[in-house]
């Protein structure tokens, strides 16, 4: 590489890695899929490296491309964070946002998220709005939403943060006391602990082969913290997020070699944040602390 770096390439090969097509990867980043398709090729010519190969209607990294994908999303990220930083000191960052999230996400993240921007743009306000239900983000009931779901409204844009990963939990108290299942025909000898509605839950733990009724849930509450303070009470056994769970040493996850339970976790505001500072920077700062497997300061506990 004798000519100066640029940036503009590296960021069109990260969009294309990560999306898997030159069209995604041109939407992505607000480039004609031409405009991207030339820095691409300029950045393999420069490299002189073939980065990608084509496969059926897809793009995959050639084993030079996974290689210099590693350092391109260092590069972003150290971008991502300069911009960010940037913004926060300017003086048009200021007034409120309203995030909403579960009780439970609102806990155990958001307090990492009110403090970053507090750093980054002291003058902004942020309202944490902790609830369980789905708030419309439509009718302005809030600015940003962490949701398990990825709205389809075309007026909103959503971000995929990570796949989380949830299993059964019980406290090492309740599964002394009782006979610790062996196999999913097990749990339906033992008491569940429900948070929001039983039978929907009844339901979709049937799916995944757990043979459950409603007359396992001895105990249920409409608040995630609630729920699982009766779990860690020792009062019965609850699906929870292993990120939550790993700071509570007294649980033990039942059935570890079950398969794991998977949902992903969105970020989902209004178009407008490409034109609003604020909302910007905050949904940034979640995009940049939600990421993370585990709460901020949480200690992997699982046995």
């Amino acid at each position: 590489m004798n000519s100066p770096f640029d940036w503009s390439r590296m960021r069109a090969f990260l969009a294309t890695a990560e999306t898997g097509s030159l069209s995604a990867a041109a939407r992505a980043i607000g480039l004609t899929q031409p405009t991207l398709g030339r820095q691409i090729a300029a950045l393999e010519d420069e490299l002189g490296l073939m980065l990608f190969e084509r496969v059926g209607r897809g793009l995959h990294l050639t084993a030079a491309g996974q290689e210099l994908l590693v350092h391109a999303r260092d590069m972003g990220a150290a971008a991502d964070r300069l911009a960010l930083a940037a913004m926060g000191q300017s003086q048009s960052v200021e007034g409120t946002v309203r995030i909403t999230a579960s009780d439970m996400f609102s806990a155990l993240w958001l307090p990492a998220v009110v403090s970053r921007c507090r750093v980054l743009a002291p003058r902004l306000h942020i309202d944490v709005i902790a609830v369980n239900d789905i708030r419309d983000l439509m009718r302005r009931e809030a600015d940003i939403a962490v949701r398990h779901v990825r709205p389809d409204q075309p007026d909103l844009v959503a971000r995929l943060i990570r796949e989380a990963q949830a299993m059964l939990y019980a406290a090492k108290s309740y599964l002394d006391a009782r006979v610790r299942p062996q196999s999913l025909a097990d749990l339906a000898q033992h008491d569940f602990i429900s948070f929001g509605n039983v039978d929907r839950m009844v339901s979709y733990l049937n799916t995944i082969d757990i043979p459950v009724t409603a007359q396992n849930f001895r105990v249920n509450s409409e608040n995630g913290l609630v729920a699982w303070a009766m779990a860690r009470a020792g009062l019965g056994l609850c699906p929870m997020d292993d990120a939550v769970a790993a700071m509570a040493p007294e649980m033990e996850c039942v059935l570890p070699q079950m398969k794991p339970i998977t949902f992903p976790v969105w970020l989902t505001t209004h178009r407008e944040i490409h034109t609003s500072p604020r909302i910007r920077l905050v949904f940034d700062v979640l995009d940049e602390i939600l990421s993370k497997d585990l709460p901020p300061n949480a200690t992997p506990s699982r046995t």
